[in-house]
């Protein structure tokens, strides 16, 4: 391996590892209500699919989706969700990759919870990592809503 592959590999790692730093930190916001700071993580030309919510371009739009519908979701909930099992590709100053998504759902016994799937397109602004494409689908595969 030349210098050049390997320092192309070690920035390629770095670039993974800074995504994943910062979808957790965006859910990490979200679970909290800190909205605004959540929606930092956002590139200005954004598209966001949620579940049957439909799709949101631009940062405006998606703005106003957040701090109306998704807050709303948040606080009125009593579940907790995680991600995990990143699997994400870096190509310059683009990536993209797709999370699986977890939500507990409490009620009476037992606890459920629901499995979905994010699939993401980042892209580099000024050295940071944001979102570009953000869509979650849940549930996911489909055929865990079915009976």
């Amino acid at each position: 391996m030349t210098l050049d592959e390997l320092e192309k590999r070690v920035r390629e790692l770095e670039d993974r590892d800074a995504i994943k730093a910062m979808h957790r930190e965006y859910l990490f916001f979200i679970s909290n209500l800190e909205i605004d700071d959540a929606l930092e993580f956002f590139a200005d030309d954004i598209v966001v699919e949620v579940a049957h919510y439909g799709v949101r371009k631009g940062k405006e739009e998606v703005s106003r989706f957040f701090k109306e519908v998704i807050r709303k979701n948040v606080a009125g909930s009593k579940e907790g969700h995680f991600t995990g099992q990143p699997v994400i590709s870096v190509d310059g100053d683009h990536a993209m990759g797709h999370w699986m998504f977890y939500r507990f759902v409490p009620g009476p016994s037992p606890t459920r919870w629901i499995q979905g799937r994010y699939d993401c397109e980042y892209v580099k602004d000024n050295d940071q990592w944001k979102f570009s494409v953000l869509k979650l689908t849940r549930p996911w595969p489909a055929f865990f809503g079915s009976d």
